[in-house]
């Protein structure tokens, strides 16, 4: 008499222990697909972690250097950071406290070198302090305010302000420049950055890290600032550039110094960061004093200072570095006000029935469509509709900031629609059932918790931007410039168009040496751009946990 067999075992198997040929495939199927992406990840690291140590190797110049000078390097620098990782796997408070301090010294670093050329370079101090009275200032007290009391009123406040202030410090520009002037430029940084930073050091001592005395601590902060201005004047450092790197730098490292000593057990994060210091100040004494041959760098002080050139030691790059920063900051508020905007209504506030919602379906359709559309089809808009229709100039700060402003505002929308939709909906309707507006349930609710993703997608967006070439050609956009654009309307260079002129050079040095160095200080400037939004991204990701 025949016997029924279970599918899920084996012929002759009753007990169903042993595995089926289907489960063994798939548990096979199963490792080499997870090792397959394991050798695809490692090979793309691979191969950037190779290219960018060429890059690197001849930005630097590292093939000048005599061995002691590298022995000096791996038993100061690389020695001491391999044992700080293996020590905070059993510490990992260690770990934590160098990795802090490592953060904030680089980040106030990038920090303080974005300051400077955003307000001392582009801007100017007068201007700066226009639009500080008429926008930052109203802001700043609004924001406050709205922390310390209960006040519905703020959020539509501080959009008046945002709207109102910049037209209002234009009109005004003249009269608030003269009246700018008498103060001077480190009178200006000492009234709207100092002096701001320092209640803030009061606010973070004394009453969110409960550090001690914020009095203290705010006292210390502007007596810093006005005690170190005669010693930056026996180094030849500028009193402005002194106190920007003081509210970036200085005062940040502070206080996570001092929250690192309040606590005992962190102490010991000190050791290698403090040992990594005095190293890189072994590797930069060490050829003067001891005559030993060190790296002979394409990426120097020189070369981010001084405007290009036909000898490769005279070389920089200083007008394509303000022209990309010029002009990425006027794209990055017009893709966040335009993208953004547009991101909020799509989601938020679109009908969802009807003719409208087909044509809202529409939009969304393009918007989608438009991402995938070639950069340099980006630059033929940018020529025929900035250029020649609305004449606002070939190669202009404005032409080039709408040109990249278009290439990248599809991908602000997708991305900040994505982060908007991510919200859940029982979030918002808890908020309608509590008696909430819609605006006050997308101020309060939905944006808060939307703003890491919009920043990382405009991370993204904006990374693209800074490295385009093909619509910067089309526009019309300088290869070589030899002064800084002081407008919106002024011509420009960028960093990218510079590097492909560079590469065309017939000497070695311009092939290898300067043309490297160009790639790196576009990293630099990248990744100065990505941390100031990451550390704005992580800020609000803490405040929403």
């Amino acid at each position: 008499m025949a016997t029924e067999t279970d599918p899920q075992t084996g012929p002759g198997d009753a007990t169903g222990e042993t595995r089926t040929p289907f489960g063994e495939v798939s548990r096979l199927s199963g490792i080499v697909f997870e090792y397959l992406t394991l050798a695809a990840s490692m090979f793309g690291i691979l191969s950037l972690g190779i290219l960018l140590s060429y890059v690197f190797w001849d930005a630097f110049g590292l093939e000048t250097a005599d061995p002691v000078w590298y022995a000096v390097l791996v038993g100061t620098v690389g020695l001491p950071l391999v044992g700080q990782a293996l020590y905070a796997r059993r510490n990992p408070v260690a770990g934590e406290v160098a990795l802090e301090l490592g953060s904030t010294l680089l980040g106030g670093v990038l920090a303080g070198l974005a300051l400077v050329v955003v307000l001392e370079v582009i801007a100017g101090s007068e201007v700066w302090f226009a639009y500080f009275l008429t926008t930052v200032l109203p802001l700043g007290s609004l924001y406050v305010y709205g922390q310390r009391n209960e006040a519905t009123w703020v959020g539509l406040a501080a959009l008046g302000v945002l709207i109102v202030g910049p037209a209002i410090g234009t009109a005004a520009l003249d009269p608030l420049t003269t009246v700018a002037g008498l103060f001077g430029g480190p009178g200006i940084y000492l009234l709207s950055m100092v002096l701001p930073a320092a209640l803030l050091c009061r606010y973070l001592v004394g009453e969110f890290l409960e550090l001690g005395n914020g009095d203290y601590a705010a006292g210390a902060t502007l007596a810093l600032a006005v005690v170190g201005i005669p010693v930056v004047d026996t180094v030849g450092v500028a009193r402005s550039v002194w106190l920007l790197f003081l509210v970036a730098l200085v005062m940040p490292f502070g206080i996570v110094v001092a929250k690192t000593l309040a606590v005992p057990e962190r102490r010991v994060g000190f050791v290698a960061p403090a040992v990594i210091i005095v190293g890189i100040g072994l590797l930069a004494v060490l050829p003067e004093t001891v005559g030993v041959a060190g790296p002979s760098p394409w990426f120097d002080w020189q070369y981010v200072t001084s405007n290009p050139s036909r000898f490769a030691d005279q070389a920089g790059l200083y007008p394509a570095i303000i022209g990309s920063v010029f002009m990425i900051v006027a794209v990055a508020i017009l893709t966040l006000i335009v993208g953004v905007g547009t991101a909020v209504y799509l989601e938020e506030y679109a009908p969802s029935s009807g003719i409208a919602a087909s044509v809202v379906r529409l939009i969304r359709i393009n918007i989608s469509n438009l991402a995938g559309v070639p950069s340099v089809v980006y630059g033929l808009l940018g020529l025929a509709v900035f250029a020649n229709t609305l004449r606002l100039g070939f190669g202009t700060v404005v032409t080039a900031a709408f040109t990249l402003s278009l290439l990248i505002l599809p991908i602000v929308i997708i991305s900040s629609r994505e982060a908007i939709r991510s919200v859940p909906d029982s979030l918002r309707d808890a908020s309608y059932g509590m008696g909430a507006t819609r605006w006050q349930t997308v101020r309060n609710v939905v944006m808060p918790r939307a703003i890491p993703g919009i920043l990382t997608g405009t991370i993204l967006a904006l990374g693209r931007a800074i490295g385009e070439t093909a619509p910067l050609i089309m526009i019309g956009v300088a290869t070589s410039i030899y002064s800084t654009p002081s407008g919106l309307f002024d011509k420009i260079s960028a960093m990218p168009m510079q590097i492909f002129v560079w590469a065309s050079f017939p000497g070695e040095e311009f092939q290898y040496g300067v043309l490297a160095a160009g790639v790196v200080t576009l990293l630099v400037v990248l990744l100065t751009m990505n941390s100031i939004a990451i550390l704005l991204r992580n800020k609000f990701e803490r405040s929403e946990i």
